[in-house]
């Protein structure tokens, strides 16, 4: 395999994201109201998908992730952007800022990915400011990303003993007892967004498979890096809606986190 920091560091996420799920780092920006003069954390932040948008907002925005590369295509695109972020490589779990240091603490499809999900609820709480907010978007285990991840489990390195399901996160009661307990008020709403590729189930499939890391990095270490193909192009052309030889449009299932520190 490569060598890479993580495996979201193969491919090309920045490509992956602004094509398939740009859309939802403006959604979850407006839905905490982030503004000039907030200091705002996004968690897992990727290549800026919510950070971009709220130092676009005015706020002062640290971006924090696992892998440095991320966070260096992040920092070039604030630049090309004219915005100013501060990036930390830190993990979600255990993140090395002081307590009540924010006014909002956000993270898109990112933080879900940590084995430990009590760790990282206690520190979403942790370093938000009472009174202040905590935004979440994370896929439900009942949408499409429930048919996309158990498309890949069978190529998927095993977790970490006592690993919590990321998919998990998108689960109401799931997220009460993670989040409830430090939350003055909870609300959680189930949305959906759609990922699109021109070139149907067949493009959608490759195009993933291309930029998207931990897939790459499934393959490479897979026996059959064929079947894992035809297992994501099997999901790709039974998720799509549409013609069958149209353009792909698959549906997923999120729920929007907002939270109001206690």
């Amino acid at each position: 395999m490569r060598t890479a920091t993580t495996p979201w560091a193969l491919g090309d996420y920045d490509r992956f994201a602004r094509a398939l799920v740009w859309e939802l780092g403006a959604e979850l920006v407006a839905a905490c109201r982030i503004g000039p003069g907030q200091r705002v954390l996004d968690v897992a932040a990727g290549t800026g998908n919510v950070a971009l948008r709220a130092a676009a907002a005015g706020a002062h925005v640290v971006a924090s992730d696992m892998t440095p590369e991320s966070l260096a295509t992040g920092d070039r695109r604030a630049r090309e952007a004219g915005v100013a972020l501060e990036s930390v490589v830190a993990d979600a779990q255990a993140l090395p800022f002081a307590d009540a240091s924010f006014d909002v603490v956000t993270s898109a499809f990112g933080a879900i990915f940590a084995p430990d999900h009590a760790a990282v609820a206690g520190e979403l709480l942790r370093v938000c400011r009472p009174g202040g907010t905590i935004g979440m978007v994370n896929f439900t285990p009942e949408g499409n990303a429930a048919g996309f991840f158990g498309a890949l489990a069978p190529y998927a390195p095993p977790p970490p003993p006592g690993a919590g399901l990321p998919l998990a996160w998108g689960d109401e009661g799931h997220v009460r007892a993670l989040l409830g307990p430090g939350a003055a008020s909870l609300r959680l709403t189930r949305r959906t967004y759609v990922e699109r590729h021109a070139g149907g189930a067949e493009g959608y499939a490759a195009f993933v498979t291309e930029t998207f890391g931990p897939v790459i990095a499934m393959r490479e270490a897979a026996a059959d890096p064929a079947a894992l193909d035809r297992d994501l192009l099997a999901f790709a052309t039974a998720a799509k809606t549409g013609p069958p030889r149209g353009p792909a449009e698959i549906p997923y299932e999120y729920l929007l986190v907002l939270a109001e520190r206690a």
